[in-house]
């Protein structure tokens, strides 16, 4: 397979020398046969990229196809786009722009990711009642693919109560039920006794954050473990919870997931996703990246 197109992207954002979007995206594209690149905009490293309408409107008329947009920009690219997909405008957060003409249209695909990791590798398991701990930016994208999946409901538990409690507010409201219970990480207690499974959608299990978000001693082997920590996958959550015999997810499919559907709309192809996933553990494997926060 192979065209004689060429598609240039890129990631706008800040702190992105560990970002392992360039080279999952072009490890693909080359498998596809693609002329695909992806380039950097990091703000960190120049303050030119530090203006996200300024970024994004360079790169239009420097004849990318689209970009990419990390923290902490997702939500104010909002106000650069012309249109957004339901998803996004339910989000508030755009995280890939698709250059269509004279017209820059904004998608999210962290939800995306998410929801395919659920039909992956939990299509199976009882989702009545999932406790979630993070309420931030991933953390709403995760809180909405959970119930796009069938979530009865959603306890979302963050160290910010009122943040919590916005976001199950404004989703409950997108999704026309009242679905997400918003609450304190010391709530956990209440509610993991009688949950179907946890999903860590904070950045806590990061060498950055050490520890786990989830009480540990809470853990139940019939409790299926979803973190979305990548870096490293074998986080303190996943360790004690394998140690159970949980059925346990890593962070992995989520970013792989969503970098698939992005190559998917910058290019109209559809990308071979378990090789991507291959490819990503041969990154880790190498222990050429280090960590990132979550976006």
């Amino acid at each position: 397979m192979g065209t004689t197109e060429s598609y240039r992207v890129g990631l706008i954002g800040l702190g992105l020398e560990l970002s392992l979007s360039p080279v999952l995206h072009e490890a693909e594209a080359a498998a596809l046969g693609l002329d695909y690149s992806y380039d950097i905009f990091d703000g960190s490293r120049d303050a030119a990229y530090g203006d996200v309408g300024a970024s994004i409107e360079a790169a239009r008329e420097g004849g990318y196809r689209g970009v990419n947009i990390t923290h902490p920009f997702k939500q104010l690219a909002v106000d650069h786009v012309d249109e957004m997909s339901r998803d996004a405008w339910v989000l508030g957060a755009v995280n890939t722009i698709v250059f269509d003409g004279g017209r820059l249209i904004g998608h999210n695909t962290d939800w995306y990711g998410f929801a395919h990791s659920i039909e992956k590798n939990l299509g199976g398991v009882p989702r009545r009642t999932v406790v979630q701990f993070g309420a931030g930016g991933a953390g709403v994208a995760v809180a909405h693919a959970l119930l796009r999946s069938g979530v009865e409901r959603l306890v979302l538990l963050d160290v910010d109560v009122e943040r919590a409690g916005a976001v199950a507010d404004s989703l409950n409201t997108a999704h026309e039920r009242t679905a997400i219970v918003g609450g304190s990480v010391d709530d956990a207690g209440r509610f993991l006794p009688s949950a179907d499974g946890v999903v860590n959608a904070s950045p806590v299990g990061m060498p950055s954050h050490p520890g786990s978000a989830v009480p540990l001693d809470l853990l139940r082997r019939d409790l299926w473990v979803h973190d979305v920590v990548y870096m490293p996958l074998e986080t303190e959550l996943m360790t004690a919870a394998r140690a159970l015999g949980c059925l346990t997810v890593g962070g992995g499919y989520m970013l792989v997931f969503q970098a698939a559907e992005g190559i998917r709309l910058f290019t109209g192809i559809t990308p071979d996703a378990d090789r991507m996933l291959r490819h990503f553990e041969r990154i880790i494997a190498a222990g050429s990246q280090g960590a990132r926060q979550l976006g």
